[in-house]
């Protein structure tokens, strides 16, 4: 059986373009879920949170928030499903967004069939 490491992750809009984003270990911010850092103890989550308040000071990115989220076999999955689908794009077009190119996770915004 595979543990889940949870935690959560900072995310925000990328003002040059809109896109979404993740707050990397490398303090950089990155479109791409599964690259993002998860913050397990409270003072690496306010850590996150400092660094991407100062990027939203600096104009780098905009409304900035913490979510959960979990990493299983190295990937990450959010776990409620606003991030999900802010992480894939719409959920009534999967030809559409980052889930269309392969993008965005290895985990579906919605489960499909059910």
């Amino acid at each position: 059986m595979t543990v889940a490491e949870k935690g959560q992750i900072l995310t925000a809009n990328r003002l040059r373009d809109g896109e979404v984003v993740f707050l990397t270990r490398a303090g950089t911010w990155s479109e791409a879920i599964d690259e993002a850092a998860l913050a397990v103890e409270p003072q690496a989550q306010a850590a996150l949170e400092a660094r991407g308040k100062e990027d939203e000071k600096n104009n780098v990115v905009t409304g900035i928030y913490l979510f959960d989220a979990e990493r299983v076999e190295g990937r990450i999955r959010a776990s409620h499903i606003r991030e999900r689908i802010r992480t894939l794009g719409p959920t009534v077009r999967l030809d559409l967004g980052k889930q269309a190119k392969g993008e965005g996770g290895a985990f579906p915004a919605v489960l499909l069939g059910v």
